[in-house]
């Protein structure tokens, strides 16, 4: 099973839904698309989903396709998850600006996940072979810096 998740971002993303609309395979996909007004003759459309539902679909998911929100990305390597991950862009009315190119770059250099920059591509990414790198926090490093700055403040 394939599980996209656009995320609950008040704003529209078709075009990863169009991009997924194209595959052809047999196997099963279910969405869960926010406010994105999508109708599908391929996948299972849910508006939004409760934490168990996400959850449960996130678990059982061979792949998991989804904007680059940090939320999602970290919890499917938490659970060792193939993610083909898009970034939503301003220029598009997707969001108010485009850092999620940041976060995609960001996870995608460090072998986390699989960067969907040009959507023709996704066929490709969904048959290549791609085991994430274990995720590694940064929380205690950020921690400890934060220390050292208040500490200097301080002072």
């Amino acid at each position: 099973m394939i599980f996209v998740t656009l995320g609950t971002q008040d704003k529209q993303f078709k075009r990863l839904l169009e991009a997924v609309e194209k595959l052809e395979i047999k196997e099963k996909i279910i969405a869960q698309v926010g406010s994105t007004e999508f109708e599908s003759k391929k996948m299972e459309i849910h508006k939004y989903l409760t934490p168990e539902e996400f959850d449960k679909y996130m678990k059982e998911a061979r792949v998991i396709i989804t904007h680059a929100g940090v939320g999602t990305i970290i919890y499917g390597l938490k659970l060792n998850k193939k993610m083909i991950v898009a970034a939503r862009k301003k220029e598009y009315q997707e969001h108010v600006n485009n850092h999620q190119e940041q976060i995609l770059d960001i996870f995608s250099k460090d072998k986390y996940i699989l960067a969907l920059e040009n959507f023709d591509d996704l066929p490709d990414l969904l048959n290549k072979e791609f085991t994430p790198k274990k995720y590694k926090s940064n929380k205690e490093k950020f921690i400890k810096s934060l220390h050292t700055e208040i500490d200097e403040l301080i002072k």
